[in-house]
């Protein structure tokens, strides 16, 4: 399965030692920290992973993948009281090497569209 991602954490940090102040008392962590903290737990998983403006993706089974997205959204909870997540799976049994593969197929429609 392929699944794509986003966390987004708002609020105050549960972790206080990732506040910073923002001037008038306001304290706030980064969100690009936050992601940057969850994108190097997709990346140290393992798995095939692309990482976009947008999204992140992840390439396994089910549950290596919803353990991997289950602990990304955790650690991006350090930074925020909540955490918006965004989750899309393309869950396709027995095919393997998708991430790239549908990327590949999409590439070669083009060409052939550019050929025309």
């Amino acid at each position: 399965m392929i699944v794509a991602f986003s966390v987004q954490p708002t609020g105050e940090p549960s972790d206080p030692a990732l506040a910073r102040d923002l001037g008038e008392g306001a304290d706030a962590a980064s969100v690009h920290d936050a992601v940057a903290a969850a994108v190097r737990i997709v990346r140290d998983s393992g798995l095939p992973t692309r990482t976009s403006a947008m999204f992140t993706e992840i390439e396994g089974e089910w549950d290596e993948v919803m353990d991997v997205v289950k602990r990304a959204t955790a650690e991006a909870g350090r930074y925020g009281s909540r955490v918006s997540l965004v989750l899309k799976a393309d869950i396709r049994p027995g095919h393997e090497g998708e991430l790239d593969g549908k990327i590949e197929r999409m590439q070669a429609a083009v060409d052939r569209l550019d050929q025309d």
